[in-house]
């Protein structure tokens, strides 16, 4: 009967109502968002590189050689010498190595030198494999394989040559125009720093940075078809896959007290979560913040129906003649902030459930997030149970009002 007489209620109010409904979907649509947002993204974040058992570069700080090898941010301080790669790659627990070698770029977009193990072995997300999208990998020295951002935002397609300069920056006034690279594949799209990075060979890399004469050498002994033999000095860092985990600890520390050269070993998983803990602040404002416009919006609810009390002297006397309690119209109050807040929060939840459902594949290819729908879980029901309590001590305001205005009509009658 209470239920009845609120949703009858709340239909005579209908314009404030659906203003005060309006207002609690988007405050609790945002706080869905940002709690979802905040775990996924922690996820996602820890999947940039996936399969990875160590990383291994110069001494320079687990979230620096975290950052500089797998998200292209920042430079590396130093670099590994070839021998101790080849090193590392000759022990019996390593399953596979990928060496990787940074410095150079290209319209703003880094250049990482590798091998053709690295298509083979690197792996992002949920353990998924580069694909090529266009074209073919390395077959020659001075072949490139670019990402699907580069080849987007340069309009670059297979056969076009690139030129690689020293530095970072969009402008170079040092570039290695004696030894331009040519697009031999396209990766597709995988919403991780590899779409940003255009990858060459070891070999063509470092034979970019010999002087002409040298570099005239190299390309005519490539046109003959003939052997080409430049030595690699050094790369910037390895991502190392063991033969089983639980060697992982044992080959950690053999590496970082590697008595020839100094070297760090890190694993990805424990190097993401020490790098996460940089940004919880951030995330803990953001959700501070989602509260607070939760709270605004449920106080905005408590002053709509404060207002239609006083309005509602006419009725709260009918309910009172035909022998209802005064605590009948406290929980008629309370009832129809509870249908307000109830009925929002649950197209709260639809509607995030639904952006989460349709842009998922947007945001891992603009942003790399790789973000799992499970809006529609335990937690999104915790979080609208909170969100009912807090309606019920909120509304307790304007509920004993109309208590206490029953009462006191009830009184007079008598």
């Amino acid at each position: 009967m209470i239920t009845t007489i609120a949703v009858q209620s709340l239909k005579h109010r209908l314009s404030a109502v659906l203003l005060t409904m309006l207002s609690i979907v988007v405050s609790v649509s945002l706080l869905l968002s940002v709690e979802h947002l905040r775990i996924q993204t922690k996820a996602s974040f820890g999947r940039t590189i996936s399969g990875v058992d160590l990383i291994v570069g110069a001494p320079t700080g687990q979230s620096n050689l975290l950052l500089y090898s797998v998200f292209r941010i920042g430079n590396p301080t130093n670099s590994v010498s070839w021998e101790s790669y080849q090193t590392l790659s000759k022990l019996p627990s390593v399953k596979w190595i990928i060496p990787i070698a940074l410095g150079d770029s290209h319209e703003g977009f880094r250049v990482l030198g590798t091998n053709t193990d690295y298509f083979k072995h690197f792996q992002y997300g949920n353990k998924q494999s580069l694909n090529i999208d266009k074209g073919k990998t390395f077959d020659a020295p001075f072949d490139a394989v670019i990402g699907a951002e580069v080849a987007e935002k340069l309009n670059y397609k297979l056969g076009d040559e690139i030129e690689m300069s020293h530095g970072l920056g969009e402008v170079s006034f040092t570039k290695h125009s004696e030894s331009p690279f040519v697009v031999t594949g396209i990766l597709a799209s995988t919403g991780t720093p590899v779409d940003r990075t255009i990858h060459v060979t070891l070999i063509g890399l470092e034979a970019a940075h010999m002087n002409a004469t040298e570099i005239h050498k190299i390309h005519e002994s490539i046109a003959a078809g003939e052997t080409i033999d430049v030595e690699i000095d050094s790369v910037t860092a390895m991502f190392i896959g063991l033969q089983a985990k639980m060697q992982v600890f044992q080959l950690q520390r053999a590496v970082n007290q590697y008595k020839k050269e100094p070297m760090l070993a890190i694993m990805p998983g424990v190097a993401f979560a020490e790098l996460w803990q940089l940004v919880a602040n951030v995330e803990n404002i953001l959700l501070f913040i989602s509260v607070l416009i939760l709270f605004s919006s449920l106080l905005g609810l408590a002053t709509m129906l404060l207002t239609t009390v006083r309005e509602r002297r006419q009725e709260m006397a009918v309910l009172r003649a035909i022998g209802a309690h005064s605590w009948v119209v406290f929980l008629l109050i309370q009832m129809e902030a509870l249908l307000l807040s109830l009925g929002a929060s649950i197209i709260a939840v639809l509607l995030v459930w639904a952006g989460f459902q349709f842009g998922s594949t947007w945001l891992s290819a603009e942003y790399g997030l790789f973000i799992e729908n499970t809006v529609l879980g335990i937690r999104s029901i915790a979080i609208i149970g909170i969100v009912s309590v807090a309606t019920f001590i909120i509304a307790c305001v304007p509920a004993f009002s109309a208590y206490r205005q029953s009462l006191q009509q009830g009184m007079s009658n008598k």
